[in-house]
């Protein structure tokens, strides 16, 4: 069984920057994949970015190119989504997710993945 813990969420204003983690515990070893989504109020959960555990691969949504980055501390079993140029349109509950398939190919959908985190709010004020 493999726990995800996201934190580092929060009201910031549009332009600005915050910094997500997501820590994993438990039989992390069988997690190739973690994900970010987020669900705002009255939408269907949407992917955000992904990273491969082993290999490094990187994978984001259109929506966050060139503003979100994604990162890993091996040693802290956690996966860090480095947000900035926020907009208000980034408002959501954001959660981590993991995968154990594949390492090579990195999923998109929701429905792959295999377990989650609780979620962490993120606002962006205008």
């Amino acid at each position: 069984q493999v726990q995800l813990a996201e934190s580092g969420g929060g009201l910031v204003q549009a332009g600005g920057s915050l910094r997500l983690s997501c820590a994993a515990s438990g039989r992390t070893f069988s997690t190739t994949i973690i994900g970010w989504f987020r669900q705002a109020p009255g939408k269907e959960r949407e992917f955000v970015a992904a990273l491969s555990w082993t290999i490094g691969a990187t994978n984001f949504a259109d929506s966050v190119k060139g503003r979100f980055t994604i990162s890993r501390d091996n040693a802290k079993n956690t996966v860090y989504l480095q947000m900035t140029s926020l907009k208000p349109e980034d408002t959501a509950v954001y959660y981590c997710a993991g995968y154990r398939g594949a390492a090579y190919y990195i999923p998109r959908d929701v429905a792959e993945y295999d377990y989650w985190g609780q979620g962490t709010q993120v606002t962006v004020s205008s």
